[in-house]
Order: structure tokens, then C-alpha cells, then sequence
């Protein structure tokens, strides 16, 4: 169990921390000469169960709630600590609101300083308390008076904090390896070490993890769980992980980032949630508002894009929008709280509930819907609304990732929800009636254009798409043609694409035609020879040769890239990824021909009639002498056929 100590300065957190565990907290020089926690501290506790119970010591102060805040993220219990002389101060009351927000609903008041002051005030405060509790996470809490100077009560509290830790029990492993990093240092003889709450997953001496949101890839070396040295760690533990990578040093880690597993790397510049806002503020929460965003370890500012309205009234609950300044690793259901523009006073905080908000569009009514189904309680019942919601499918991939599901998390998610998944790595989901309907919808338009053009090759991806009539981007589209393709239902052959029965075929003379010339043409491959060429090699007209191989690309048999140049589909693929490749590697500043032909090898006059080629196709879009990539290649010239 994770303990968090909360409450207003000078009432005895780190002086209750150490009658607790034996542990000073504060460890840093300016600390002990000013007599006050300024970051986070942290203390271990052997239980007689064999269990090991960490203290999280945060700052008391006004000026430290940032450190309060990366102190409190994957806490399991609360200890909220009032001095009795004092009673209830307005940090009392920020802290308590910050675990409010954040939904930690377990917790125990230790009222200190009691050796000050007499019964009657004992029993004032305790009423305060209970009142201040009140339509809070931790009202109903135990209050146990207790003094650290002379030992009063400590030892009611011990008991308290190993009762507790027993009837919450080890927190459920699920999901991949997340690790909120609140500290890194070196350690001489050792190296670069970092710690943190574990909020989810597990990590092994070994593992290769992720260091977000940079992207620097990492192995772990050592592991301290709760203290202790372990071959490995869990969520609801406090571990330091010893960590190497190429060229990694101190410097490249910040309180704030996450250590995470390959699977969930995917940094975020902005999040839907539902927020609620402090009843005790004075305005309410505008649209646009700035913000300072707390998540895990990490403050970042921001703005609130009010969904449903124009503002939330104080008390008020609505959906919003997080627009983030830089990306932040965030998940489907991490809390988060909201400080002023000056970071001065915590006004509102929630729950993340998916990651993956668009920047256009946020605010439609079916993204509201969207939103509001994953507040449901599980993945299976999120994904079913999801499904009913969403004729046009779901992101499976990025639902996943939101809900951090390990392999075997997602296959009990798809035993449990009745689901079609489309696409060559299943990457779309749908509704079992919404497949038939798609499916059916794209069996009638190819079966419409067999009967208008029976003469005609079937259409491509984009004009199947067009004569469906189904509004979606083709890569929504694409799996689905992929997954007919592969049940038998559609039959795709170069770009084209056909009922079963339905393919065209050359005649018996056609076909006799192209064994001769076929083998030119893969020899050849993406240099083939021009068309007089051939004619020469199999002894016939040139122009007989040009028309058979102008009905050989309405087969689509090969492409015709110029008026004098017929390639196979494989060699276009591949030249088109060349092109792509070069498209990638320029940033989107675009390549030029001579790159292309450097690359490709086939020659300058060539390498520009390909090109050429490409912007009629939509592959590529030419700007002077450079060009970009619009599409992949294999969503404009599809498959080779067999």
C-alpha cells in the first residue's frame, strides 16, 4: 500500500512520517535549514504481514502544490494531517480538495500536535474536521488524535494503517508496465536511476521500456520495490529502476515523464474527460480557459475546451476537451487536476476518458456520444456502445491503448463483446448488423457495375468506395475491402476489383499473346523496354502490341505509364514505394526526380514519365521541382495479382 500524507504547512507531516516509519524525509540541505518539506519525501515500513508500507511526504506549503501533486498520483490511501492547535487552514482544505478530485475515497485524519492543547480543543477540531469531511471522498473517516513528540496515539495509528493495508489488499495487475517518473539521480557504481508510482502492469530485471514522452528507448537493470531490492515490480508499489540506453543521462529525464511499455508509448496533445469544478469558486469555468494541468508527475499548460456549453457553473460537472501545450503520456481513466492560469489555486480536476480526442469536430454531437461511452465502467461495455454508436467502425488500436489491455485483456474483450474486426491486422471494429449492411452496400455496387459496364475491369479501391456511396476516408475503407477480399467475398486483382465469377479474362489469343510478352516485361521489371522494343523481340506490329496492351491494363494487367510504356503492378508497387520512402525521409520538404532515379535506378527520362505517372494516379503532387506524397502506394495501386 502507497500512503500520501496531505495537509497545511507546519502540522506535522514529516515529524508523524518518521514516528511512523523511523525515516526523515526531508533529505534536501535547504529542508533541514528551514525547517520545511519543500519536495516530496519518501519512507518504507515493514509490516508484520512480510509487507512493506511506503509514506509519500508531500510539501505543505502554498507555493509547493505542484510537488504536492506529483506526490499524491497513484496513491492508495490518505493520511490528511491537522494540527490541533491550528485546526482546519486553508492548505487543509486545497489538499483535501485535490484528493477529492482525484477520487481517492480512503483515508485517515491524524490530528496532531495534541500534547499542545487540552481535551475540549481536541474535541472542537474533531467537529471541524468532521465537517470539513463532509460530501468528500473521505467523509466518514477515522480522526485519531496522536502527538509525535510524545508518542501519543501512534501507536492507535500504526494499527490503523496495517488494518487498512490488509483490507485493501494488492492491487489488481492488469494492463501494460506505466511508471510516473517524480525523480531521477545517479548513483555512483550504479548509474541513472529513476523512481515513481507504478500505476499499472508489471516490470522485470531486462525489460526494454519506453521513455515518454521523448521516445528514448531504455533497459532496466536493477529494481527496488517498496524499498527492497526485487527482480521485478508491480502497480501499487513505489519502485526505483535502474536504467540504461545509448547515450542516456540525467538530463534526459524530468519529473513528469512516464516509464512505459512499447505498447502504450504514444504521447498526447490533448484529452477528453469529464471535469468537475470546485463548488467554492467564485466564476464560473470559462470556454478557453488557461490552465496549469497536473497528470501522473507531469504539470503542463493548457486549455479547457468546454464541450457542452459555453462554461461549467462552480459544483458544476461537464465534458470537456484538455488542449495541451506539449504531448503528455495520459490514459483512459488517470485523474488530473486544474490550477489557475498563475498556478496559484487549484479550481477543478477529473478523469481522463480518451486519449485520443480529435482537434476538429470535438464538440459534434456523436463525439459527445463517443466520449460519454467510455465512462462506462469497462472495456467490453464501452466498446459495446462504441459499436452501436459507430456505423463506419472503430479504432480498435487506439481503443485499446486508451484502456491499457495487455494481450490477454484483449482477448477476453473479444470473447466477451459480439464484434466483426476488418483489416489485414483486424484494426477496425463493427457492429455485427453495421458489417452486413457495409458489406452488402459494396456487393450491390460491384454487382451494378458488372451490369452497366460488363466490358470494363472492376473499379479501384477509391471508385468502389465512390460508387458505395459510403461517406468514410479510405483508410477506414481499406480494411474493409481487405477483409472481403480475404473471406472470398470480393476478388482483387491489380487495382481492380470484382464480384466472384465476374473477373475478366483475355481470349484464348490474348492469352497465347501475353506468355510472349509477359516474361519481356519481368525481365525488364521496373526498366521494362518501350513498345517498339517488343514488337521487334516478338516479331509483330507495334501497333497491334500497344493495342493488346492497352486491353491487357483495362484487366488490369499492368499499368500503362506512358504512351509507349506498360509496366507489371509489382514493379508500379514498388516504384511507388520508392517514391514514398523518399516522401518520408524529406520531412515534407518532397524530393526532387533525381532523387527518385537514384534511388529507383531506371534512368532520367524514365524516372520522369514514372513520376508523371504518379500525379495522375494521386500518388504524388508536383510543386515546382519537388514533389509529396499524398497516399501510400499500396491504397493507390493495391495488390499485385497472383
Amino acid at each position: 500500500m502507497i500512503v500520501a500524507t496531505a495537509g497545511h504547512i507546519d502540522h506535522g507531516k514529516t515529524l508523524l512520517v518518521q514516528a511512523l516509519t523511523g525515516v526523515d524525509t526531508d533529505r534536501l540541505p535547504e529542508e533541514k535549514k528551514r525547517g520545511m518539506s519543500i519536495d516530496l519525501g519518501f519512507a518504507y515500513k515493514p509490516m508484520a504481514s512480510g509487507k512493506v508500507m511506503g509514506f509519500v511526504d508531500v510539501p505543505g506549503h502554498e507555493r509547493f502544490v505542484r510537488n504536492m501533486l506529483a506526490g499524491v498520483s497513484g496513491i492508495d490511501y490518505a493520511l490528511l494531517v491537522i494540527a490541533a492547535d491550528d485546526g482546519p487552514m486553508p492548505q487543509t482544505e486545497e489538499h483535501l480538495a485535490i484528493l477529492d478530485l482525484l477520487g481517492i475515497d480512503q483515508g485517515v485524519v491524524a490530528l496532531t500536535k495534541i500534547d499542545r492543547v487540552g481535551e475540549a480543543r481536541i474535541g472542537d477540531v474533531t467537529e471541524q474536521v468532521e465537517f470539513l469531511l463532509m460530501e468528500t471522498g473521505l467523509e466518514g473517516s477515522e480522526i485519531l488524535p496522536v502527538s509525535a513528540v510524545t508518542g501519543d496515539g501512534i501507536d492507535e495509528l500504526k494499527e490503523h494503517l496495517a488494518i487498512a493495508s490488509e483490507l485493501i489488499g494488492e492491487r489488481e495487475v492488469h494492463g501494460n508496465f506505466r511508471l510516473a517518473v517524480d525523480r531521477a539521480f545517479t548513483l555512483q557504481g550504479a548509474g541513472l536511476i529513476v523512481t515513481g508510482s507504478v500505476f499499472a502492469g508489471a516490470v522485470s530485471v531486462g525489460d526494454q521500456l519506453i521513455l515518454t514522452p521523448g521516445g528514448r528507448s531504455v533497459r532496466v537493470r536493477g529494481i527496488h520495490a517498496q524499498n527492497e531490492e526485487a527482480d521485478a515490480g508491480a502497480a501499487g508499489q513505489r519502485c526505483a529502476l535502474n536504467i540504461t540506453g545509448q547515450n542516456l543521462t540525467k538530463d534526459d529525464v524530468h519529473r513528469g515523464d512516464w516509464l512505459v511499455a512499447d505498447a502504450i508509448h504514444d504521447p498526447v496533445p490533448r484529452f477528453d474527460a469529464r471535469l468537475r469544478v470546485l463548488p467554492g469558486e467564485a466564476k464560473s469555468l470559462k470556454h478557453w480557459t488557461p490552465v496549469h494541468v497536473h497528470l501522473g508527475a507531469a504539470e503542463i499548460p493548457g486549455r479547457v475546451a468546454v464541450l457542452e456549453d459555453k462554461n461549467i457553473p462552480p459544483g458544476g460537472s461537464a465534458l470537456v476537451q484538455i488542449v495541451l501545450d506539449r504531448r503528455i503520456g495520459a490514459l483512459r481513466g488517470d485523474g488530473f487536476i486544474l490550477r489557475d492560469q498563475s498556478a496559484t489555486r487549484t479550481i477543478a480536476g477529473g478523469r481522463v476518458l480518451d486519449p485520443h480526442g480529435p482537434a476538429r469536430g470535438r464538440a459534434k454531437p456523436e463525439r459527445l456520444a463517443a466520449i460519454a461511452a467510455m465512462e462506462e465502467r469497462t472495456a467490453a461495455d464501452a466498446l459495446r456502445k462504441l459499436l452501436g454508436q459507430q456505423a463506419l467502425g472503430v479504432d480498435l488500436p487506439a481503443f485499446i491503448a486508451s484502456w491499457n489491455l495487455n494481450g490477454d485483456e484483449q482477448a477476453a474483450l473479444w470473447d466477451a463483446v459480439e464484434i466483426v474486426r476488418a483489416g489485414e491486422d483486424l484494426e477496425t471494429g463493427y457492429a455485427p448488423a453495421h458489417w452486413t449492411e457495409i458489406r452488402d452496400g459494396i456487393t450491390a455496387a460491384l454487382r451494378a457495375w458488372h451490369e452497366n459496364a460488363p466490358e470494363k475491369p472492376g473499379p479501384s479501391a477509391d471508385g468502389l468506395r465512390r460508387e458505395t456511396g459510403v461517406r468514410m476516408p479510405a483508410k477506414r475503407f481499406t480494411p474493409i475491402i481487405e477483409t472481403l477480399v480475404a473471406d472470398g467475398t470480393i476478388v482483387n486483382r491489380g487495382a481492380s476489383y470484382f464480384l466472384p465469377g465476374f473477373e475478366p479474362q483475355l481470349s484464348s489469343k490474348d492469352e497465347a499473346l501475353w506468355k510472349r510478352i509477359k516474361p519481356i516485361l519481368e525481365d525488364g521489371h521496373t526498366r521494362p523496354p518501350v513498345v517498339h522494343d517488343i514488337a521487334e523481340r516478338i516479331k509483330s506490329p507495334a501497333k497491334a502490341v500497344e493495342s493488346f496492351l492497352v486491353r491487357c491494363a483495362r484487366l488490369g494487367l499492368v499499368y500503362r505509364v506512358a504512351k509507349n510504356r506498360f509496366l507489371l503492378p509489382d514493379a508500379v508497387l514498388e516504384l511507388g514505394e520508392i517514391a514514398e520512402a523518399l516522401g518520408r525521409e524529406s520531412n515534407e520538404q518532397g524530393f526532387g526526380a533525381a532523387a527518385f532515379r537514384d534511388r529507383s535506378g531506371v534512368g532520367r527520362n524514365l524516372a520522369i514519365e514514372i513520376l508523371e505517372y504518379f500525379d495522375h494516379a494521386g500518388l504524388t503532387w508536383r510543386s515546382g521541382n519537388e514533389r509529396k506524397v499524398l497516399k501510400p502506394a499500396a491504397e493507390v495501386f493495391g495488390d499485385t495479382p497472383e
